[in-house]
């Protein structure tokens, strides 16, 4: 196992998200929302998991960066399709190799980092957040 760089808060990365359906966790985009840096230089990240199913529906705690109606998000956060996350389905994972890999079309080098947030989508982020933290 590899620890990555220390990421950033706000980073969308290339994460084997854990879950109960799947036996492995399946490689999706997963945002960065805190880095615990107590054992830097290995770094732990709380993560919100990403889907591009269903990416318009649209439920409490959840927001969208969707290509039609905010391309320079989109464009921002380097993903291949509609992706919805869902702040109510965050983990904390180490941020090595053995949760995050090299996405498959990658445009920061060798690292799980895809790209970040666009400030135009502060507001739905901070509204997503509150209400997943009710």
């Amino acid at each position: 196992m590899r620890w990555w760089g220390e990421p950033t808060a706000g980073e969308i990365a290339w994460c084997h998200f854990p879950d109960d359906i799947h036996l492995r966790p399946k490689p999706r985009p997963a945002l960065i929302l805190v880095v615990f840096d107590d054992d830097a230089p290995q770094f732990t990240v709380r993560v919100a998991y990403g889907t591009s199913q269903r990416a318009t529906t649209l439920h409490r705690g959840a927001f969208s960066i969707l290509r039609e109606r905010n391309p320079a998000a989109y464009a921002a956060a380097g993903l291949s399709y509609d992706t919805k996350f869902n702040l109510k389905q965050a983990i904390d994972l180490p941020y090595s190799t053995e949760w995050f890999s090299v996405p498959p079309a990658t445009f920061h080098g060798q690292t799980p980092k895809l790209g970040i947030l666009h400030p135009s989508l502060m507001r739905a982020v901070q509204a997503a957040f509150q209400a997943a933290s009710e």
